[in-house]
């Protein structure tokens, strides 16, 4: 079974996050699983493949080139924003979409349509999620069967898994993650400070001269607000995490959350937004930011700091990298089958 990985992604020099972790690790797992697996090199006209897994959704005439040539295409899609729009909302997105691919394909359309993905959901050979509230945005929105949608966690590496829970001693909350408008970072710091809570922050701007890294920067305070753009090793990290009271998360729009899940691995309560992805993720188990009530926020933040020390660890199931890599290897056996 030939595999070939292609990132429809901005280019990881340009912009870190999770999704490299998660393109990079799934790719290490799936040769650890013994499949022949390899980045797709666009310019070598003489790269073969079974099966080309694409993170970030192709377009259709991709697919249809593939499907010719009896190559399964599977995708994986992180719905961060749509996921956690209503139920109401996901209807009229779909029933948008559904009308404006009733218009004749005609130009100018063609060429416009001709550039959306909205068909490709359908078209690709299976589409890969982590949550049921991207299940859902698969199904409501973009009409995609239940036969065509796989859902496969996030997985954690072996030094989160084998951390182990810390003492929680360090007096201090933690967040990991881009210094960036997304996470909210300024919003979070401006809490830290005015609530007298501290908060270590973790984590490095895409770009050190952008003018919302200097503004957060002018924050750190390094009473309440800490800062350390790195840690030197994943050691380093989790000694961190173990020694926090809690991990903090006021980001905008999430899907999974990796940095939440490693914290949990650590043994730290979780404080985050109050959206689907985290309601099926955590249930009644983390603390939450109120929901369209930013006014409380504050006032969350402090109490979760005051309680922390004293809040149970979410009892969720934490999955590995090689279970990933086995679901994946079931699910690309299945669409060869198909495929060929």
């Amino acid at each position: 079974m030939k595999i070939l990985i292609e990132s429809r992604s901005i280019p990881f020099s340009l912009a870190h996050g999770g999704e490299q972790i998660q393109v990079l690790r799934t790719v290490e797992a799936l040769k650890r699983a013994d499949l022949d697996v390899d980045f797709m090199r666009w310019w070598d006209g003489a790269q073969e493949a079974e099966l080309i897994h694409s993170f970030g959704t192709p377009a259709l005439n991709y697919i249809q080139m593939a499907r010719k040539k009896k190559i399964g295409v599977v995708n994986t899609t992180l719905f961060t924003a749509t996921c956690n729009r209503s139920t109401q909302q996901l209807r009229t997105q779909g029933a948008v979409i559904s009308g404006l691919l009733k218009v004749p394909n005609i130009p100018p359309w063609s060429f416009i349509r001709g550039q959306l993905k909205w068909e490709s959901f359908r078209a690709c050979d299976c589409n890969i999620v982590g949550l049921e509230a991207e299940r859902k945005v698969l199904k409501i929105v973009y009409g995609v069967p239940d036969e065509k949608i796989e859902i496969v966690p996030l997985g954690l590496s072996e030094e989160f898994l084998a951390a182990g829970h810390g003492l929680r001693e360090g007096g201090y909350l933690v967040t990991t993650g881009t210094i960036t408008p997304r996470k909210r970072s300024v919003e979070l710091a401006q809490m830290a400070l005015e609530t007298k809570t501290p908060l270590y922050f973790v984590g490095k701007p895409y770009d050190f001269n952008d003018p919302y890294w200097h503004e957060f920067a002018s924050l750190v305070d390094n009473r309440y607000v800490r800062h350390i753009p790195h840690t030197d090793n994943v050691f380093q990290l989790i000694e961190l995490l173990k020694a926090a009271r809690g991990y903090v998360l006021y980001s905008d729009y999430e899907n999974w959350c990796l940095a939440a899940h490693e914290a949990i691995a650590c043994g730290l309560p979780v404080l985050v937004p109050d959206q689907p992805w985290s309601r099926e993720r955590f249930g009644d188990q983390a603390c939450y930011f109120k929901r369209d009530d930013v006014s409380t926020h504050a006032r969350d933040f402090k109490r979760f700091g005051e309680e922390s020390k004293d809040l149970p660890v979410p009892n969720i199931t934490l999955t590995s990298w090689g279970d990933v890599a086995t679901q994946l290897k079931k699910i690309y056996a299945d669409v060869l089958a198909r495929v060929r």
